[in-house]
């Protein structure tokens, strides 16, 4: 027990002194301590809670209440309970993994100053080659199609502010705003974003929560999912695809100054998203019922208003600070391939970074379906990339005897037995790829072809309600 003990104080403070050097270089060539270090480094437990829950839920809020409608509510109530605890199992696994990666290339005294450690790089360097381009297929076109749901999810959105323009030009308009998160040079520097990312996320949610209750229940309401099995397994894989956002955890524990200490962040952070997405959806399914099921958008059922207007341009926003999360990672990618991850200069970064939006903001016209690719995302790329790979990979790393006896990180309190993590690992694999990825697989591309048979691709306003002749307008 004793050697034990000292494995993990000497891997402790061996994170402690190295942390502690690269930030004491990057304050060195910030002259004082103000307002920019307050708002603009961050690397702290808190700054990575608020990353987590900040990033978790954005747009998906708006369509968990279309899930409950193709679902019905008890079954919409307990996945969620279920996704979020096994996205939460699958994120320990990422941070154990990253931990131990980290470990053993800094026993190599590898350093990682002006170099941001990557889910591809954590495989490469612990099962090879073949685990490197699993991962980094996966993980980039995950986080392509998550950053082009965000700008889906904007055009979609200002629509019930300003419907002067269909969703496409806003699609068009909301793609170069957001290509100017190319200027923010890592996940340190979301610090303030994160916060108040967080905080639009809680008066939405809570808009949608109290804003169903008042409205009351529509005349006639009906809660007849689930209907059709196809519905089912559709919304399914969008509660799967909910609380499989941590496709970026690596990136945001290296940037804090203590990774270590992430294991139980991200459980944390998914308790508090509950109460965001729980109320929200099983109120306005409630309130509306099977209008849902033609309404992927719940923005597109409650009356206008200040409260409704307010919540859309608080979305709009965090969809900027979540479309800057998505494609962070895209661009450190692409950065590395071209040999200019180092430079320290942010306008430079910044130009290269440029050709990483435009097919995102491509598919975005091609693919306006917001919410049921959601469901396709999640089903085909999220159920691999956050669950499935990071189960199989840490039973691989830890397969032999004295792999267990030196793992950087020990097992949990919860579950001290390695016996116990292999089975919770291989039921992680087999139910995300029989019922995630096959069942939803199916169920989320049956929907996302009949999407693309009703409205075609490159769809100028997908589920616009029909505009009334100019003269029967009410100003």
């Amino acid at each position: 027990m004793l050697p034990q003990k000292q494995a993990e104080e000497a891997m402790v403070s061996s994170f402690n002194l190295t942390e502690r050097e690269d930030r004491e270089e990057e304050k060195a060539e910030e002259p004082g301590f103000g307002l920019k270090s307050i708002l603009w480094h961050g690397g702290s437990v808190y700054d990575a809670w608020f990353s987590c829950a900040s990033n978790q839920v954005a747009q998906v809020l708006l369509t968990l209440p279309y899930s409950f409608s193709q679902m019905g509510m008890l079954s919409g109530i307990i996945l969620q309970v279920f996704y979020g605890l096994l996205g939460s199992w699958t994120a320990y696994l990422i941070s154990v993994l990253y931990v131990e990666y980290r470990s053993r290339k800094e026993k190599e005294n590898v350093r990682f100053k002006n170099h941001v450690i990557q889910w591809f790089e954590v495989l490469d360097g612990l099962l090879g080659p073949y685990w490197k381009a699993a991962g980094l297929a996966f993980n980039c076109t995950f986080l392509l199609f998550g950053s082009v749901i965000q700008l889906i999810a904007c055009a979609s959105n200002i629509y019930y502010i300003d419907d002067h323009l269909d969703k496409r030009t806003w699609t068009y308009i909301f793609g170069a705003c957001c290509a100017t998160t190319v200027f923010i040079p890592s996940f340190h520097n979301y610090r303030i974003w994160s916060f108040l990312g967080l905080g639009m996320t809680t008066y939405t949610a809570w808009y949608l929560t109290i804003g169903a209750i008042v409205n009351g229940q529509v005349e006639g309401v009906k809660h007849s999912g689930p209907k059709k099995l196809v519905l089912y397994f559709t919304g399914a894989t969008n509660i799967l695809y909910t609380f499989g956002g941590h496709a970026v955890t690596v990136e945001i524990m290296h940037a804090m100054w203590k990774p270590q200490k992430f294991k139980y962040i991200y459980l944390l952070a998914t308790l508090y998203v509950f109460t965001l997405t729980l109320p929200s959806a099983t109120a306005m399914y409630w309130a509306f019922g099977d209008q849902l099921l033609t309404h992927s958008n719940a923005f597109a059922l409650l009356p206008r208003n200040g409260w409704r207007d307010a919540a859309v341009i608080l979305m709009l926003i965090h969809q900027f600070i979540t479309f800057g999360f998505a494609c962070t990672p895209l661009y450190f990618v692409w950065e590395k391939v071209i040999g200019m991850h180092d430079t320290k200069s942010i306008f430079l970064r910044a130009l290269v970074r440029l050709p990483v939006v435009v097919p995102i903001w491509f598919l975005a016209i091609i693919f306006p379906f917001f919410g049921p690719i959601n469901s396709a995302v999640g089903a085909l790329l999220v159920s691999f990339t956050v669950y499935i790979i990071p189960s199989l990979a840490h039973m691989l790393t830890f397969r032999s005897a004295s792999a267990r006896q030196n793992a950087a990180e020990k097992l949990p309190s919860f579950l001290p037995s390695w016996t116990a993590m292999y089975a919770v690992n291989t039921f992680t694999v087999v139910w995300v790829l029989v019922v995630g990825f096959g069942f939803g697989g199916w169920a989320s591309m049956t929907n996302f072809i009949k999407q693309v048979d009703t409205f075609g691709l490159f769809a100028k306003c997908y589920q616009c309600p029909p505009k009334a002749p100019v003269g029967t307008k009410n100003h």
